[in-house]
């Protein structure tokens, strides 16, 4: 029988009752059985409650060997003295709402008041998942918020400007070499040099404001809004039955009356769509004269036309000629078992670099990062 105590030979004790964990199934390493030897030399070997704790936090990495442990470790040294622990008491759960206003009012007393364990979520980020068509109006409100925190820019390109260079290569800086020779007594010692820089490519934003995306219109031009008063490269316009170009009224600051502006410029919201009528005017009147090239066009549309597919078709294929890349956000797409069967959608994927989702603030940051030329993802090939 054990010797309950371990005084005589602790270690000769220690390594028997490994021997006896692994038996029983349990995996414990020799380093392990070391480190259990060296803390009981630390530990008082005749209370129980601390050899428990030396073996257990020393020879135990899976929570589920607990039950054996204990098991084996009560009939080695049931001789020692184990503190009799009660069973903690239950303790509530309670789901708690994330609430801004709250911390500011001091809603952390409530908590330190109460034991009980306070599962929290947030608000918003349920919101950032939520589909637009699910939003009420006070979420709608909130979801402004979120927009306004999405920077959008076109993805970089090389700039004819040159910018001074922090490596060795590019062509020779002229002026600031003569510059830095004055300073050392005409001596070229210095000799900066320049490589081109970068700039944003412009983004042209086609949002569809038709009767078929009206759950999804209000939010993807707020969306448009906070891009566009940004001050960055940002054109907007709106598809309906007509083109209407929005990025004046857009421009201001104060959402409500940017929003106020475009509802009055809008003249067929929620009414009829004729994607490739639409198309065609940009193409002609700022499209192909300069506004679309080397841009990145955003089409945010369902894709439901009452026009010809074959014009959308022509028009998609003549805008993707001169843009540097177009971009279609369709919010039905993360419907479950969607495929894009409408005339206008089927038409214009041929043309379209990448074919993304529009139906939440998630949606919208991943679209972000599309424009911007970060993980771009080329899908318009769907069976």
């Amino acid at each position: 029988m054990p010797d309950p105590t371990l005084r005589p030979d602790p270690a000769t004790g220690a390594v028997a009752f490994v021997r006896t964990l692994r038996e029983a199934g349990l995996t414990v390493a020799v380093d392990a059985t070391v480190r259990f030897v060296e803390a009981l030399d630390h530990v008082d070997v005749a209370h129980g409650d601390d050899v428990y704790w030396a073996g257990r936090t020393t020879l135990l990495t899976r929570i589920e060997d607990v039950e054996v442990y204990d098991a084996l470790f009560g009939a080695w040294f049931g001789g020692l003295r184990l503190a009799v622990t009660e069973a903690p008491p239950p303790r509530s759960i309670t789901l708690a709402v994330d609430d801004p206003d709250a911390e500011l009012e001091g809603g952390d007393d409530v908590a330190d008041a109460d034991p009980a364990v306070q599962v929290r979520f947030s608000r918003l980020e349920t919101l950032r998942r939520k589909d637009f068509a699910a939003y009420d109006a006070d979420e709608l409100a909130e979801a402004w918020a979120l927009m306004d925190r999405l920077a959008l820019v076109g993805a970089p390109r090389r700039s004819r400007r040159p910018v001074p260079s922090t490596r060795d290569r590019g062509r020779p800086d002229l002026r600031r070499t003569v510059r830095h020779a004055l300073r050392a007594g005409g001596e070229p010692i210095r000799r900066p040099r320049t490589e081109p820089g970068e700039r944003f490519r412009r983004v042209v934003l086609l949002v569809d404001v038709s009767g078929s995306m009206e759950a999804y219109a209000r939010p993807l031009l707020r969306f448009v809004h906070a891009a566009v008063a940004a001050r960055g490269r940002i054109e907007a316009f709106a598809l309906g039955t007509r083109l209407t170009r929005l990025t004046r009224e857009l421009s201001r600051r104060d959402p409500d009356e940017a929003m106020r502006l475009a509802a009055a410029a809008i003249e067929d919201f929620a009414g009829g769509t004729r994607l490739g009528e639409g198309v065609r005017r940009f193409n002609d009147e700022w499209g192909v004269r300069g506004m679309a090239r080397g841009a990145v066009v955003v089409i945010l549309s369902d894709g439901w036309d009452r026009g010809s597919p074959e014009q959308l078709a022509e028009q998609m294929e003549r805008l993707h000629r001169v843009a540097h890349r177009v971009v279609w956000v369709n919010p039905l797409k993360a419907t479950p078992g969607y495929a894009p069967l409408a005339r206008g959608m089927a038409a214009a994927l041929p043309h379209v670099d990448a074919f993304v989702e529009g139906h939440s603030i998630d949606a919208l940051e991943r679209l972000s990062a599309v424009i911007a030329g970060e993980g771009l993802r080329s899908d318009a090939a769907l069976s």
